[in-house]
């Protein structure tokens, strides 16, 4: 469809179905290529540290998560350790106490068997004193015997009696001092 107007002649272009033509292929391409290179800076410039970033934000946490299963299993172990410790020392403490004992009874043993000598030495002694003390008495006695048999031979010669009476005294005087004190 052309148009005439005044000397002009105008065109009319028919209208097309996406109106493609060199100026917006152009722009369209250079817009693709502002875009990727807009893309490829972003990466560079933001997306590339973020990743860094979350990459040794992941590598921390596993590092963090591994240190803390070490921990774990030392902790386990100290715990293991420090039961098998604890039953030693129960053991200990049971060993200690059963010794503590059986040295009790064997000074217990010691010292009664030691009441028991001193005890004996002590009867001992008593004995030997009685027998002592016994010895003395009958020294005593037989000093006593002596006196009243001097006393009697001095009555028998003062009174210058028979026989008779003589005898009668001898067995009056042992009457008088007991059979059993004589023998001894």
């Amino acid at each position: 469809m052309n148009l005439y107007t005044g000397g002009m002649l105008l065109t009319t272009m028919e209208p097309r179905l996406f109106d493609l033509d060199f100026q917006l292929l152009t722009d369209s391409f250079l817009t693709l290529i502002s875009v990727f290179v807009l893309f490829f800076a972003m990466s560079y410039l933001l997306f590339n540290p973020v990743r860094a970033m979350l990459e040794k934000r992941q590598n921390k946490i596993a590092d963090e998560l591994s240190t803390a299963a070490a921990a774990e299993e030392e902790a386990k172990r100290l715990q293991a350790e420090y039961e098998q410790k604890l039953s030693e020392i129960n053991k200990e403490a049971d060993e200690i106490l059963r010794d503590a004992r059986s040295r009790a009874l064997v000074s217990e043993n010691q010292i009664v068997a030691e009441a028991k000598e001193e005890a004996r030495r002590i009867v001992e002694r008593a004995q030997v004193e009685a027998e002592l003390e016994k010895a003395k008495a009958a020294d005593e006695v037989k000093q006593e015997m002596i006196l009243v048999a001097c006393a009697i031979a001095g009555k028998v010669v003062a009174a210058n009696i028979n026989t008779e009476i003589q005898d009668s005294l001898v067995d009056e005087t042992l009457k008088e001092m007991g059979v059993s004190t004589w023998q001894n």
